[in-house]
């Protein structure tokens, strides 16, 4: 069945599983200035769901988004709702003490509760399941690190986790495991959906392809759009993965990695009584433990992980991603990165068919393995943010609805001082500098950075590529009809030089993790303007 297959043709690139089949419904630009009790900026996961709960605590809440709902890192998500953090708990302790790491495990808990929760008391199709959760050894790696896991999962009142004889995967015997019960998934756009309608009911009001080009604290805050209408709030939420109000300060303590995801066609499980199933993955979330090569700053994220999703026609879309590097600063090519994803599931799902999806993300990764949710630092006491996904941006962004609310009404909350924007935990010095000087020496590298083509007519259709001229660097793209657009290569955040994402077609700040699009135009923080557009050179 498998046979014979070139593994990277036929698939889109860049279209996101959760994108392809489902549009959430328009919602139209501001169009006056209004006077709300808080607005939120982002309607990703994390800015929806505290408008929810704002809403639903009697709060006049307007939400605003640059693009459509979920169109930011939400869609791309494989959307796993976990407390088997990426990072281990045995880490966390080190950071966070034992008392933190029960924290964690209480509030991810307690955020896939509350998914199911809202699901049900809203009524939203969203393909929502509870399911039990696998972290496996690569072949030929120590069982050391999952007994230690397992030793402070417990600790961290986890104690339903066990240990397994093996993930069950078809195709490969992966020893000893860890099973977490009773963990879940859900179509993410679908759940945003049933979010925005929930908000509307509730006298809430959202607004899309509006860009908040200013946004600032004090009573009352003032966010400024690119439509020409403001919003005056006594409170201000910054949801946008990475915050666009603070140019350093969180920006120093977390760090843009990209990760890679493929979808696989995979059959349905035979209905019950049918005999013989056919062939298919068991639906459950899976991780394994193998750490990036060579790279000891991305933190202990799983390597890879894997899910399944309710595919069109009946069958179903094995999710799977993983081979994350520092934004930016990808040491090998896109191509050979999805090959390399491709194989990985094979071997352990060989029944899996063609590729349907290959499309990459961006995590934020924290130094100490928590988001960072609440009041911002160094800034108004009425403006809070939420950044930090640390790989668990489905889990935090729903603590950060749950945390975020109770701070603006005033509520107590056990998670405050864990998710602190502002804290600083001398545990994490190591990465801080690392992580840092690697900032430093691209900011460096990039002024002196060569041109990647030797003449922009090496440039071909719908790709991009850096030039130089004299001492200017240029971010070129071609478009499909032949025309090229000239940008300046310099990201108007700290002046980092961007790298081209053939991917996603997008140009990547390899220091914060500030995306522009192919033309140049912003769509992730921290920089909120758009790179610099130059002269347009004749067309080809």
């Amino acid at each position: 069945m498998n046979e014979n297959r070139d593994e990277n043709q036929g698939a889109p690139t860049g279209v996101s599983y959760w994108l392809d089949t489902f549009s959430p419904r328009q919602r139209p630009p501001l169009s006056d200035d209004l006077q709300v009790d808080v607005c939120v900026i982002g309607a990703g996961i994390a800015g929806l769901t505290t408008a929810y709960f704002l809403a639903r605590a009697g709060k006049s809440v307007a939400v605003l988004e640059d693009g459509l709902i979920g169109s930011g890192m939400t869609g791309y998500t494989t959307a796993h709702l976990t407390n088997a953090l990426d990072d281990r708990y045995y880490e966390l302790e080190r950071y966070h003490g034992q008392a933190g790491a029960r924290l964690a495990a209480d509030s991810h808990t307690a955020a896939i509760r509350a998914v199911e929760d809202i699901v049900h008391a809203e009524g939203i199709d969203c393909d929502f399941r509870r399911v039990d959760g696998y972290l496996f050894r690569p072949p030929g790696d120590a069982v050391d690190e999952l007994n230690k896991e397992l030793a402070a999962v417990h600790r961290a009142g986890l104690t339903e986790v066990a240990v397994v004889a093996g993930a069950p995967l078809e195709g490969l015997d992966s020893g000893t495991a860890l099973r977490f019960p009773n963990q879940g998934q859900f179509h993410p756009l679908k759940y945003l959906e049933g979010l925005a309608q929930a908000i509307e009911r509730l006298n809430g009001r959202i607004f899309c392809h509006t860009h908040a080009t200013s946004a600032a604290g004090g009573r009352p805050a003032r966010v400024e759009t690119n439509v020409g209408h403001a919003v005056t709030a006594e409170d201000l939420v910054i949801a946008t993965n990475v915050p666009i109000n603070d140019r350093l300060v969180i920006h120093t303590k977390q760090a843009p990695y990209t990760t890679y995801v493929v979808g696989l066609e995979v059959s349905a499980p035979a209905p019950a009584g049918a005999g013989e199933a056919l062939a298919s993955a068991r639906p459950a979330l899976y991780w394994d433990t193998r750490q990036s090569a060579g790279d000891e700053a991305s933190g202990k994220a799983p390597y890879h992980y894997a899910r399944l999703a309710r595919g069109d026609g009946g069958g179903d879309i094995l999710i799977v991603g993983g081979e994350d590097h520092k934004s930016g600063q990808a040491e090998k090519d896109s191509e050979e990165i999805f090959r390399n994803l491709v194989a990985w599931t094979r071997e352990r799902w060989p029944m899996a068919g063609a590729v349907r999806y290959r499309w990459s993300g961006q995590v934020m990764e924290p130094a100490d393995g928590l988001a960072f949710i609440g009041r911002n630092p160094m800034d108004h006491e009425n403006v809070f943010v939420a950044t930090g996904d640390s790989g668990n941006g489905i889990t935090h962004g729903t603590i950060a609805g749950m945390l975020l609310s109770d701070l603006i009404l005033g509520r107590a909350n056990p998670w405050r001082e864990l998710y602190d924007p502002g804290r600083i935990k001398l545990q994490t010095a190591g990465d801080f500098i690392r992580e840092n000087a690697n900032v430093a020496k691209e900011l460096v590298a990039g002024l002196i950075k060569p041109a990647e083509v030797r003449h922009e007519s090496d440039i071909p259709a719908n790709e991009g590529a850096l030039l130089r001229r004299g001492v200017k660097r240029i971010a070129a793209f071609r478009d499909a009809g032949g025309q090229l657009h000239e940008m300046s290569a310099t990201c108007p955040h700290l002046g980092c030089t961007v790298a081209w994402n053939t991917v996603e077609k997008t140009w990547d700040c390899p220091c914060h993790g500030s995306r522009f699009d192919c033309m140049g135009h912003v769509v992730n923080g921290p920089a909120n303007v758009d790179l610099e557009p130059l002269a347009e050179p004749a067309k080809a």
